[in-house]
């Protein structure tokens, strides 16, 4: 199978098109882990993104017969302008169906690179059942964002380019999934060029396809996929991507969010650039990987995949960086009410900076703190934890509670001690006028809204964090209405940050 699209990679028409993008060495992060570490830059393509290879690709080689039609294809982002860029190159018409919610500077993007775009649906599911109306209606050639042999042989002159650019020993490289269309092509060609470089794809923990279709042996449809990196949010990979992946790869690395965000800040420092999140995936896979092999002076290259970062993404990301770096914990403290106790608290914690600290009265025995620490070093962290709870304090980790860090550190207000019966609820509304009306029109007056707290981060779906009065004799009626309400949800009520500082 390597060998057909190695011939196909070889093959490819993306250089009409494109120069080779630069392999650079990452100084900082290198001299970090001990390794030589270098990032292929595919942000310095026309779009900021790896997309336009495999588009340009497939649609180079399309006859002029479906040229004159002119293509369609459905996306939320990079795909799209890979799409419209190869459409204007071409010379043919693009019609590129994207979702309602997706942020105005990827649509005007597209469209600046002279493509019609229809808006349509709250998700890239929606987008795409439209896509196909729209196909057989006008008898439109579709553009595949991975599953198609051409688009997969575009993405593969990147593996090319790395073995061209790095001729001597090389551990491993480093590539972000989605559907898969990138991690295919790049296998396909270095397995067939020097079988013995490592191939190992990253994906967000919370949308990870890839990785349990291979061990489920058959693709899998994922019920609900993390979106803080929405260029590789994907419910299933594609059917070429996934039988080529689970041939030629060695293995798969899952990250979190706050280790892309840490990644992101990781790849400015060594670049003044600034990756969207699935741009910066393989470098946190690379760092996970080193130090949970131990692996030290090796050649490895991390796959520096797109920059289409929306700018008020940044705001959320800066606030979870430290976090994906272990530089700061997150802990909740219960101290003595009373004259005094927060400079006795402050001896406790020794010579640790303190980054936060939110509290407000609520009895007068016992303060509940909100507390943020620099931390120094990855054993920081159980060395605050055990030295406070040998002073008597009571102490719980929250570093990795995200209903601390996204809403609690934000509305600490005291609790509401009137509030009975409430119940705690995430929910994920879709950033586009109405969705909110939506929702508070489907929950009527049946149940009052004890608690509420929204933050727009930048992303296609905004989160919100709901409190909602329910006696008992409703819960099942109240849960006919989760199960009807479209949105995804997820219950928080016996959430520690939320009974420690809300309930």
């Amino acid at each position: 199978m390597s060998e057909s699209y190695k011939n196909l990679i070889d093959q490819s028409k993306v250089y009409e098109a494109i120069e080779p993008t630069s392999l650079d060495y990452a100084e900082n992060l290198s001299r970090r882990f001990g390794s030589h570490i270098w990032l292929k830059r595919e942000d310095k393509l026309p779009v900021f993104s790896f997309k336009l290879r495999g588009a340009y690709n497939k649609m180079a080689q399309l006859s002029k017969q479906q040229l004159a039609v002119g293509v369609i294809a459905a996306s939320a982002g990079n795909h799209a302008q890979g799409v419209a860029l190869s459409a204007k190159l071409l010379g043919t018409k693009a019609t590129i169906v994207m979702p309602a919610t997706t942020p105005q500077i990827k649509v005007d993007a597209v469209r600046n690179h002279g493509a019609e775009v229809v808006l349509h649906g709250d998700s890239y599911s929606d987008a795409q059942v439209l896509a196909n109306q729209l196909l057989a209606a006008k008898g439109l050639t579709f553009i595949s964002p991975y599953d198609d042999p051409l688009v997969i042989a575009g993405q593969g002159t990147v593996g090319k380019e790395i073995l061209d650019q790095h001729p001597g020993e090389l551990e491993a490289i480093f590539v972000p999934i989605g559907g898969g269309g990138l991690v295919a092509g790049i296998a396909s060609y270095v397995k067939a060029v020097r079988p013995e470089v490592k191939i190992i794809g990253v994906e967000p923990a919370d949308a990870d396809a890839m990785d349990r279709s291979i061990r489920a042996g058959k693709r899998v449809v994922l019920d609900e996929v993390g979106i803080f990196a929405d260029g590789v949010a994907v419910k299933q990979v594609g059917e070429l991507t996934f039988e080529i992946t689970r041939e030629l790869i060695d293995e798969i690395v899952l990250v979190t969010t706050d280790e892309m965000c840490a990644a992101i800040k990781d790849i400015f420092e060594d670049t003044r650039t600034i990756q969207e999140p699935a741009g910066a995936l393989s470098v946190a896979g690379v760092k996970k990987w080193l130090v949970e092999n131990n692996r030290k002076e090796i050649d490895v290259v991390a796959i520096a995949s797109g920059a289409n970062m929306n700018f008020d993404r940044l705001r959320h990301v800066a606030e979870r960086t430290e976090i994906g770096e272990r530089r700061e914990g997150i802990v909740a403290v219960t101290i003595p009410e009373r004259p005094g106790s927060f400079r006795t608290f402050c001896r406790a914690l020794g010579s640790f900076n303190i980054t936060e600290f939110n509290y407000r009265y609520a009895d007068e025995h016992d303060a509940n703190v909100y507390l943020g620490l620099q931390l120094k070093n990855a054993n920081d962290l159980s060395r605050i934890l055990t030295s406070l709870q040998a002073a008597q304090y009571q102490v719980v980790d929250l570093t990795d509670n995200e209903i601390a860090k996204v809403h609690v550190r934000h509305m600490l207000g005291g609790h509401a001690g009137k509030a009975a019966n409430e119940r705690l609820f995430r929910f994920r509304f879709p950033e586009r006028p109405g969705a909110l009306l939506d929702f508070l029109d489907a929950l009527g007056d049946r149940w009052n809204i004890s608690l509420f707290h929204y933050r727009n981060h930048g992303t296609d779906f905004g989160r919100v964090l709901c409190g909602v009065q329910v006696v008992p004799d409703d819960h099942a009626e109240f849960a006919g209405f989760l199960e009807t309400l479209g949105y995804y949800y997820a219950e928080e009520t016996d959430n520690p940050a939320y009974k420690i500082f809300l309930s």
